[in-house]
């Protein structure tokens, strides 16, 4: 199903409703480095590029450009770095750049904004897609479906994955030795994963946490709501997508998939939700791990490297961080999240999506199609600092400097649980995620009676925020 541009418009509702600026009328006299027009160079004849990150990461991607112009001479790039303490900061960012008309003609996306995009601001990739067939048979022939079908909205494909990261459980081996215990094996189920944290907590010294966990969408509660069979938003599909499924994969490879996943209302109500955030709790309560830390993480590479976190969620990112921080593939390793219910895994990816007020529209797909070629991602990614969307790109040498052992897991985590579904992010994704972090802190600092007060209004603000429209 093909959504036309102009029947979703920008509005200043869409502006003010993702990422809280709602003070916007106290912006003015910051307006022209919020909309990005003090940047030099940014009225110049160039395909603007934006990504997340510093001046650092734009100039890594320099090399990227580079190849690009000595192939297409007619196309300069200019990658642009926005900082942002995180993806949610950063789409709030480029909303403000559109309704400025400052906005840039490509755009670095994750799975927390891939409806948003393409709700309001991306366009649809299925024309040129058809129209490139040869050239991208090789692309989709190497990359999982899951990972496709967590960008499709509506039956059209708004973003071709680059890179992504399942929430695998990352496992210190210094720990797990003091503790007497081995490596899992890779069907474990959580009651082994409670007994191997309470084990821990008997043998260590004072300052350790079997288990630490951030407050967020990825890695914190939803994987273990992903492995108990259920979720905060109930789960539907759009219908379409057989347009890209019989040309690219087998009706095996497809079996089951349709247009992109479709968050409709709060599940807060089911049983299972409940019992999830009970166990988790009952863990804090124990001491087996601590109430979650706010935002993405970062300290807790350096607080495992120092062997005072025994396990962890994460995904393949985590590899090239804990080898920077001293640590080798004799002291951790990873294995697949423990089985509940089921042994559904949650993962998270990203690629590059094509802003719909762009006059450059077709120049930009050039770049879509090329940075999907294989030698284009190796210059992008030549260390394990995420995991390739290809799956020939994942493989004993990309982990040798760093480890882990099993990093077969990072990419058989789709083989082997194709059920395995994105990050619950709806349009609305921005004022879901705020509800659960305020809720999840406020159920794990208390008792039962608190809980159930943290669910009763993570409910009710579940249920507004999906009532909305963007």
């Amino acid at each position: 199903m093909h959504i036309s541009s102009q029947s979703r418009t920008i509005t200043r509702r869409t502006l003010l409703g993702v990422g809280g600026l709602a003070a916007l009328g106290g912006t003015v006299a910051a307006w022209p480095r919020l909309s990005g027009q003090d940047i030099p160079g940014r009225g110049e004849d160039v395909l603007r590029v934006a990504i997340q990150g510093t001046a650092a990461d734009a100039a890594a991607r320099q090399a990227l450009a580079d190849e690009f112009t000595a192939e297409h001479p007619d196309i300069p790039v200019r990658i642009e770095a926005i900082q942002a303490v995180d993806w949610g900061d950063f789409f709030t960012k480029i909303l403000t750049m559109v309704a400025a008309g400052t906005a840039p003609d490509v755009v670095y996306v994750a799975t927390e904004g891939a409806q948003l995009f393409a709700e309001r601001l991306a366009e649809p990739l299925d024309d040129w897609i058809t129209q490139d067939q040869t050239r991208l048979t090789d692309y989709f022939s190497d990359v999982h479906p899951s990972l496709i079908e967590a960008f499709m909205y509506h039956g059209s494909l708004y973003v071709l994955p680059l890179d992504f990261n399942a929430a695998n459980m990352y496992l210190n081996l210094p720990t797990l030795e003091r503790a007497g215990l081995d490596m899992p094996s890779p069907d474990w189920d959580i009651d082994e994963f409670e007994h191997m944290l309470r084990t821990m907590r008997d043998t260590a010294d004072g300052g350790f946490v079997p288990y630490f966990w951030t407050n967020r969408l990825f890695g914190g509660i939803v994987p273990w709501l992903y492995a108990n069979d259920t979720s905060i938003l109930t789960e539907e599909r759009f219908d379409g997508g057989d347009w890209l499924w019989d040309r690219f994969y087998t009706p095996e490879q497809t079996a089951g998939r349709q247009g992109g996943y479709r968050w409709t209302s709060s599940n807060v109500g089911d049983p299972r939700v409940v019992e999830t955030f009970e166990r988790l709790q009952s863990w804090v309560s124990e001491g087996l791990s601590i109430r979650p830390e706010e935002g993405g993480g970062t300290s807790l590479i350096g607080l495992f490297a120092a062997d005072r976190i025994g396990a962890t969620p994460a995904g393949g990112y985590w590899a090239q961080g804990l080898h920077e921080n001293g640590m080798s593939e004799e002291d951790f390793d990873v294995q697949y999240f423990p089985r509940w219910r089921s042994q559904r895994h949650q993962f998270g990816t990203a690629g590059y999506s094509i802003m719909r007020t762009s006059e450059r529209k077709d120049q930009a797909w050039r770049w879509l199609e090329f940075t999907t070629r294989k030698e284009s991602m190796e210059l992008a990614m030549p260390e394990p600092t995420t995991t390739p969307t290809r799956r020939s790109m994942v493989n004993e040498a990309f982990y040798r400097e760093t480890g882990p052992r099993s990093w077969k897991v990072f990419y058989d985590t789709l083989d082997e649980f194709p059920s395995s579904g994105p990050i619950p992010a709806p349009p609305q994704q921005a004022e879901v995620e705020n509800a659960l972090a305020r809720n999840v802190a406020l159920g794990m600092s208390g008792g039962p009676a608190q809980l159930e007060t943290a669910l009763d209004r993570l409910d009710r603000e579940l249920t507004v925020a999906m009532e909305k429209t963007t």
